[in-house]
């Protein structure tokens, strides 16, 4: 079954944290698997913060083939919930400026952790298998994410500028992409799909003021 780009999306963009599993150097052939903060960068790909001295980190720079795995935070059956496996390889990279601001608004007790010995990574998937539900489930390829639609951090930092400030101090609004918008309310990280995908920056800037505004209510 094929299934929509938007259901994995906005599935990964909802999560603050995900399980990922790498190749364990100290114990060849095996996985090891742990729960890792998470944010994802303009392309949709998982970006991670690790420390050198950290498992994963080792493992990944070893060898780059990974898993990450995500479930629907507020689900209450987890067989009834939305999951997301993506298998891939991992690289680490020197962030921009921007993806760094971004980062820290997703994580912002990240920040005392970037005078230390820690490093970006990000995730390149290769294939992902998403299920919504009994009877919805289906692959994506690597194909489709260079297919994904997309707002570069720049514009993104300018659209963020632009966008009012929120009415209520319990609104904050996060990252904004052609799918949705990611905010705290009340402290609660939630995701605001839009109905549509946005083809323009107005567009945009449009559906991301039309869901912020949702956000209030």
């Amino acid at each position: 079954m094929k299934i929509a780009a938007t259901d994995v999306i906005n599935l990964l963009h909802s999560a603050d944290h995900a399980t990922l599993a790498t190749h364990s150097q100290q114990m060849p052939g095996y996985p090891y698997a742990t729960v890792v903060p998470c944010i994802v960068g303009e392309a949709h790909r998982p970006i991670f913060l690790l420390s050198l001295l950290a498992e994963h980190t080792k493992n990944l720079l070893a060898d780059g083939r990974c898993s990450l795995s995500v479930v629907q935070i507020d689900a209450g059956n987890v067989q009834t919930a939305a999951r997301l496996s993506i298998v891939g390889d991992c690289e680490r990279f020197e962030p921009t400026p921007e993806l760094v601001a971004r980062y820290l608004r997703y994580q912002p007790d990240a920040e005392q952790y970037l005078a230390l010995d820690f490093v970006f990574l990000r995730m390149l998937p290769r294939r992902a298998r998403f299920i919504g539900g009994v009877g919805h489930m289906g692959w994506l390829e690597s194909e489709d994410w260079h297919g994904f639609a997309q707002v570069k951090l720049e514009d993104e930092a300018d659209l963020l500028a632009s966008l009012p400030t929120p009415l209520s101090g319990d609104v904050q609004l996060l990252g904004v992409d052609c799918y949705g918008i990611d905010c705290l309310v009340g402290g609660q990280r939630i995701r605001k799909a839009f109905a549509s995908t946005a083809t323009s920056g107005d567009e945009v800037c449009a559906l991301a003021l039309r869901a912020l505004q949702a956000a209030h209510t």
